[in-house]
């Protein structure tokens, strides 16, 4: 059995300094993200993830108090504008060699070449070099497109024409684009293959045709991981794992030398985990026919072995058991159960038939030690894994909370679940789900070493998006929904109405002069409003929470008059009169020339906010919703006041101006 690895495999400069950026950012700062995963590796975006590092797509919801990382791979011009304008911290993490593509793309297209570019247009880093192309600029895949678009684009060779790659690219097809480039007359070929792409590469089709079987480890989602497997795979049996736990499905009896290779984004403790676990299935293939022969000669029964027995007493700390041999069977209480307070007798009962492992063996005492815990743990894993397979839904009960999330107990077995997926917020605190049951899904699961992590945000996700659906699918505009206040803004309130946030706006929250939302609901208040609008297409929903019985304006029709004597309460002061309230939300207007049967220059020496006057209501407009109020009308008339002031009109906006 020889295994060998590559000595270039793993980590490239540029990804190595990313990474670390990335956790120095951690230490450092609050609301850390990467525009993308930081590099393709599932395993280091998860732990990235764990100190509080997460990957977004876009920028929307990013704050001047956030940090954005730049991955290696680079973006376009456009990113960093938007990143400007937002005013969000930028830890750029871009490899100098991408940095160096960028000014080459950027001096090139200025002086007007025509640019082409040897990648995958889909690829981030591809995207990014694509950005700071000034004028006309293409991605092709190998020669043939190569030599078409240049036949194209470039009018028989009359524009210049700058070719390069992206840094990962096939060393063997590059070779080949840019010997054809070269003997073009106006063609400018840059060289800006990575040297450790080169490395690498080379090294690993040399160690292809040594070994018998070729591991590559790294992404699945990995550009420069990709390119390795399809240069080993042509020499000789290959295989793309993503960690050790990828080597389970593999078949290695038929082979003798092995060789391991990794792309830019896999550390190194994966590349050494995947050959510390290589070396242990090999061992074990060799030796596992020869010690169970062993075991079935001279054993009935044996360390590790599972049986089944009868129980046949059960008392406050241990359950005996019969599992058909001279030995006494015992299970412990803390073998008994993965709840540490459950008692023997809350677990089974005297006749119960139960799988159990054998833990331990006193042949000279006859005595076996058992555990139904193990047994349960491996069911539970069973289902754990049927469910990581298949996508599907699983319950447990949290049993408590740890540094960096809680473990919740699914079937027996112990799932640890981030604090960044446990869907609660960082105010609120991880002690609230304690003991709870809740429902998740499994996103990560080491099959070696029989751990798993989960997500309960992602089903209460999948859950809203399922509300959100069903929501746009059945709702009417004009139609009564009930739904809970989450947040509140200067402008108004959203409010949960099943998977959506739909929006109250402040002037629809109270038929009355209100200062704030907050003054009218809270956040976690539930109440009932009324769909105004439905923006289908861009997912948004206007509501209204007050009520169309408390229209303050339906109120007044039906109970005040033309001419009617009210008491009215002066809410503000302005330099053509002041605005009396009749009931809440109708103000009418008593003119500068209505508040005395004398001539009024200031009206503050008439009036001040918060007295109570009795005035006639002498205009009603219910169109325009305007009333007139006169204290002036209900003054014994003496002699006329001289030079009587004009009336000017005032609708309810100058109203709602003058009280702001």
């Amino acid at each position: 059995m020889d295994i060998k690895v590559a000595k270039t495999a793993g980590f490239c400069f540029g990804v190595d300094r990313a990474v670390k950026l990335a956790y120095e950012a951690a230490e450092k700062y609050t609301g850390v993200y990467t525009l993308g995963p930081i590099i393709h590796n599932p395993d280091v975006v998860s732990d990235l993830e764990r100190v509080g590092v997460r990957a977004i797509d876009s920028l929307d919801g990013v704050t001047t108090a956030d940090t954005v990382i730049i991955r290696s791979h680079g973006v376009g011009p456009s990113v960093y504008e938007q990143l400007m304008d937002i005013g969000a911290r930028v830890v750029d993490a871009t490899c100098p060699y991408v940095k160096k593509i960028h000014q080459i793309v950027k001096e090139c297209s200025a002086r007007g070449d025509v640019i082409l570019i040897a990648g995958d247009p889909n690829h981030p880093e591809v995207k990014g070099i694509v950005g700071y192309a000034e004028n006309e600029c293409h991605v092709f895949s190998d020669a043939d497109e190569m030599m078409k678009l240049i036949r194209k684009t470039c009018e028989k060779f009359k524009k210049s024409v700058a070719i390069l790659s992206q840094t990962t690219y096939n060393i063997d097809m590059w070779e080949n684009c840019s010997t054809l480039a070269n003997s073009l007359e106006g063609v400018t070929v840059y060289n800006t293959v990575c040297s450790a792409t080169l490395k690498r590469q080379t090294e690993a089709a040399e160690l292809s045709k040594k070994s018998d079987m070729m591991i590559i480890v790294g992404g699945c989602n990995s550009s420069n991981t990709k390119k390795l497997y399809d240069i080993c795979s042509r020499n000789t049996e290959c295989y793309l794992i993503e960690n050790a736990e990828g080597l389970k499905d593999i078949d290695f009896s038929h082979a003798r030398s092995f060789g391991i290779s990794a792309g830019a984004s896999t550390p190194a403790y994966i590349i050494k985990e995947v050959q510390k676990t290589m070396t242990e299935i090999l061992t074990k293939e060799e030796e596992f026919n020869f010690e169970e022969a062993i075991e079935q000669t001279f054993k009935k029964i044996y360390t590790g072995k599972r049986v089944s027995g009868i129980v046949t007493a059960v008392n406050a700390t241990e359950v005996i058991v019969d599992i058909g041999t001279k030995h006494t069977g015992y299970i412990p209480q803390s073998e008994l159960s993965s709840d540490p307070n459950a008692k023997p007798s809350d677990v089974v009962s005297v006749g119960d038939e139960i799988d159990v492992i054998v833990t331990k063996i006193n042949d000279v005492e006859g005595i076996v030690y058992l555990s139904k815990k193990q047994i349960d743990a491996q069911k539970g894993y069973d289902e754990i894994k049927a469910a990581a397979e298949n996508d599907t839904t699983v319950s447990g009960v949290v049993q408590s909370v740890i540094k960096g999330g809680v473990i919740v107990v699914v079937s027996g077995m112990r799932v640890f679940v981030p604090a960044s997926q446990t869907g609660v917020r960082a105010d609120v605190g991880l002690d609230t789900l304690l003991k709870q049951t809740v429902n998740l899904k499994i996103i990560e699961l080491n099959e070696q070493r029989k751990r798993a992590v989960g997500s309960i945000r992602k089903v209460l996700a999948e859950e809203r998006a399922a509300k959100r659906a069903a929501f746009f699918e059945n709702a009417a505009v004009g139609s009564t929904v009930v739904g809970e206040v989450k947040s509140i803004t200067d402008y108004g309130v959203f409010v949960d109405v099943g998977g959506v946030d739909g929006l109250v706006r402040k002037s629809d929250l109270s038929w009355a002069r209100i200062k704030h939302p907050s003054d009218v609901v809270s956040v976690g208040d539930h109440i009932e409003v009324t769909i105004k609008d439905i923006d289908t297409e861009n997912g948004k929903v206007s509501l209204v929470y007050k009520k169309q019985s408390e229209n303050p304006w339906d109120i007044f029709k039906a109970n005040y008059e033309l001419g009617q004597v009210v008491d009215a309460k002066i809410v503000s002061i302005t330099n053509f009169g002041a605005f009396a309230q009749i009931i809440p939300g109708i103000d009418g207007l008593i003119h500068i020339s209505q508040i005395a049967d004398q001539r009024v220059n200031n009206v503050a020496d008439f009036l001040s906010v918060g007295d109570v006057v009795k005035a006639k209501i002498t205009e009603c407009d219910f169109e325009k919703k305007r009333v007139s109020l006169s204290i002036r009308a209900l003054i014994a008339p003496t002699e006329e006041a001289e030079d009587d002031q004009p009336v000017e009109e005032a609708s309810e906006e100058t109203s709602e101006e003058a009280a702001e």
